[in-house]
């Protein structure tokens, strides 16, 4: 696919609704009501083509199997919605928690590179990291 092509970047993109109601059903090995189940429950979203019929993402339908998981295992859809809502925003805080840390350990290695109030450390030779090799 090219760069001029916006089909290649729709195929890439989990958040494109390239599936009906029915493609979704099937693939999930369920029924649209059960699809509908879960939009009342406001878990997933789909998106409405032209004509109003749902379109369902990638992402949506994972979202989706993992409620069915809970279902099939005896859990009521409001609360296998209220779950899957959940694990989801636990997902998305211990993303957002390790950025923080990663950037926190390059705070802390620059500053350790640092010498005492700011200064740069300097090798026995009297030499910062900054400073070219073979520089006095």
């Amino acid at each position: 696919m090219t760069a001029d092509n916006p089909l290649g970047d729709r195929l890439d993109d989990d958040d494109y609704p390239a599936y009906t109601m029915g493609r979704a059903a099937e693939m999930l090995g369920t029924t649209p009501g059960f699809l509908r189940a879960l939009g009342e429950a406001r878990l997933i979203t789909p998106l409405r083509s032209e004509g109003g019929h749902r379109r369902y993402s990638r992402y949506q339908l994972r979202i989706a199997a993992r409620a069915r998981e809970l279902v099939d295992q005896g859990t009521p859809v409001e609360a296998a919605c209220r779950i899957v809502i959940l694990e989801d925003q636990l997902e998305e805080a211990q993303r957002i928690n390790a950025e923080y840390r990663r950037a926190a350990e390059e705070r802390a290695a620059e500053h350790a590179a640092q010498g005492p109030a700011g200064q740069a450390a300097k090798d026995p030779a009297g030499r910062t990291a900054q400073d070219p090799p073979g520089s006095p």
